[in-house]
């Protein structure tokens, strides 16, 4: 017996569970992944150097705001299209990995 008191009492107790369930589940991490890879992008601008806004001659003295900015609205469009190619890749794969789908109920 399974120890969350699902399954039959004669079930055979496996550490793994169906391929169609274990694919669902990484494609859920996968998506709950992402919103926290942009925040740790978005916090990357917060650790650089403030500009010195009287820098000796040759030394840049940090970041220049408009350098952040443009890191941000990289990060932003990145995520846009990492978001857009997740959802693809989910649409393609998902049939595949669960042996159908809707898709196959339309006849």
């Amino acid at each position: 017996m399974r120890g969350d008191g699902a399954g039959h009492q004669d079930a055979f107790k496996s550490p793994f569970v169906e391929r169609r369930t274990y694919r669902r589940r990484r494609l859920m991490d996968i998506a709950r992944l992402l919103p926290i890879l942009g925040a740790l992008l978005f916090t990357v601008p917060l650790m650089w150097p403030n500009p010195d806004p009287y820098p000796a001659p040759g030394n840049h003295g940090g970041m220049a705001t408009s350098a952040a900015i443009t890191y941000i609205f990289a990060v932003w469009g990145g995520l846009i299209a990492a978001s857009f190619v997740f959802g693809l890749a989910v649409r393609l794969w998902a049939g595949h990995w669960t042996e159908g789908g809707p898709q196959d109920d339309k006849s």
